[in-house]
């Protein structure tokens, strides 16, 4: 058996592993890359194997790094099954075609005011090139073995990080790997925290925090806290986040504020139709959720949706004070970017990140303290307040990452690790070599390892 590292090195996106099981070719999550234009530039580049020679792919969850290549992959000419669970394969329905629509929008914005340095800019993919995709989803049950190649036994596992987050565990009768994807924090507010594993003989593992630990500071209060002063100055709080997870957490959290009278009741748009269709998903997958289904009926029938383009352009003509939830989470592109030009400019506003920002993103950017953003070829000025509420993070922090690792009965031969830049990555190396005594290897883009 072989691995071969396709993304996620030096990194937190574009998640792709290739396993080659004798004849056969096993491709783990099926990711975007984000972030620095190097990066993204990656996505066009061919893959080091034939997509028509990937027999199968298993999906560790949702999110675009994830599963956003999986349109892509398939237009040229993968036709095998994608595994993953039922809530991830539902949340693929939404996320998938949203991201090729954004594609297609984003090419022909730039045409039409001709930022980009193509005459006839192109999308990655296509939203239709999305809906096709999606008939290669094959739903498997937490828990249940199956076989995704010939002569190699998975099963997924709850992983905590968002509905149908699983850590995959694969055998092939002489050794298995594991796969972390992203591992979610064991005190999550929505979501049952992440299951305990035995190990494996090789261990791929996230680092999207290794180098740093979550605030102790109380999720509630601090978001009270933005929304109060916010409020106060009559502003806007505007919040990039991720449609799935993420807006999902903070409608929980506004709507237990209000419960107990510790911020008015100011509007809240939910400007993202996925995010909304997620939170139905939600209701649907109640049971891997630590909410009632009184709690999740709550947490839908907060916001007021707002559904089309002339509704979301109408918000940036309202004054506040109001919050606004929208995608993307690291302001990359979607309805967010056109708030922040309405908004940013302005130092009654905040701009709330309420979670990672990978380097090279316009998330990234704003949070370092610019005092400007280039947006759709212009610059806007940065005068809002720009707040950070890192504890509401779905991803463990380095401690969580140990904490799990504690739980193998037995140290891996070698563990990788991936899915962080790289001082983050790093750090989460020493910590396990020192505090474990693991053998670990930090593994460079497109390396193979023999797996023996």
């Amino acid at each position: 058996m072989k691995l071969q590292f396709l993304g996620a090195t030096d990194t937190v996106t574009g998640s792709k592993y290739l396993l080659r099981c004798g004849a056969h070719n096993l491709l783990v999550d099926c990711g975007l890359f984000q972030g620095y234009k190097p990066l993204r530039l990656r996505n066009w580049n061919k893959l080091p194997v034939r997509p028509a020679d990937i027999h199968a792919v298993v999906l560790t969850h949702a999110h675009i790094d994830h599963s956003g290549y999986l349109p892509l992959l398939a237009r040229q000419g993968f036709q095998g099954k994608v595994f993953c669970t039922p809530a991830t394969a539902d949340l693929c329905r939404i996320l998938l075609p949203d991201s090729g629509h954004l594609q297609e929008e984003e090419a022909e914005y730039a045409g039409r005011h001709g930022f980009s340095k193509h005459a006839r800019p192109e999308p990655l993919y296509t939203k239709e090139d999305a809906l096709r995709c999606l008939k290669l989803l094959r739903p498997v049950a937490f828990g249940k073995a199956f076989e995704p190649v010939p002569g190699v036994q998975a099963r997924l596992s709850p992983s905590g990080h968002m509905a149908g987050s699983s850590f995959v565990r694969l055998d092939d009768g002489t050794r298995s790997v594991l796969f972390s994807g992203d591992i979610g924090r064991p005190n999550d507010p929505v979501l049952k925290p992440p299951v305990a594993m035995d190990g494996a003989d090789y261990l791929v593992v996230e680092s999207t925090y290794g180098d740093r630990l979550h605030p102790p500071a109380d999720t509630l209060d601090a978001l009270a806290r933005v929304i109060n002063r916010t409020a106060a100055r009559g502003g806007v709080v505007v919040i990039p986040a991720f449609a799935v997870g993420r807006a999902q957490s903070l409608l929980h959290s506004i709507g237990q504020l209000r419960a107990r009278g510790l911020v008015a009741d100011t509007p809240v748009y939910l400007n993202s139709p996925m995010a909304a269709n997620a939170l139905h998903i939600y209701e649907k997958y109640q049971s891997e959720l630590r909410l009632s289904p009184d709690e999740c009926e709550a947490m839908a029938m907060l916001p007021q949706i707002i559904d089309t383009p002339e509704q979301s352009r109408s918000l940036n003509t309202r004054k506040g004070p109001m919050i606004i939830i929208a995608a993307s989470g690291m302001a990359t592109g979607g309805r967010v970017v056109h708030h922040l030009k309405a908004f940013a400019p302005h130092k009654r506003n905040t701009i709330l990140f309420a979670g990672y920002q990978a380097g090279g993103t316009r998330g990234a950017t704003i949070a370092g303290g610019a005092t400007s953003v280039r947006i759709h070829g212009e610059e806007v000025p940065i005068r809002a307040e720009v707040a950070m509420l890192d504890s509401l993070s779905a991803h463990a922090d380095a401690a969580e990452i140990v904490q799990w690792l504690k739980g193998f009965k037995a140290a891996p031969r070698t563990t990788f690790i991936t899915h962080g830049e790289p001082a983050a990555a790093d750090a989460m190396r020493q910590r396990i070599e020192h505090e474990l005594g693991w053998a670990c290897h930090l593994p460079y883009y497109l390396e193979t390892v023999a797996l023996k």
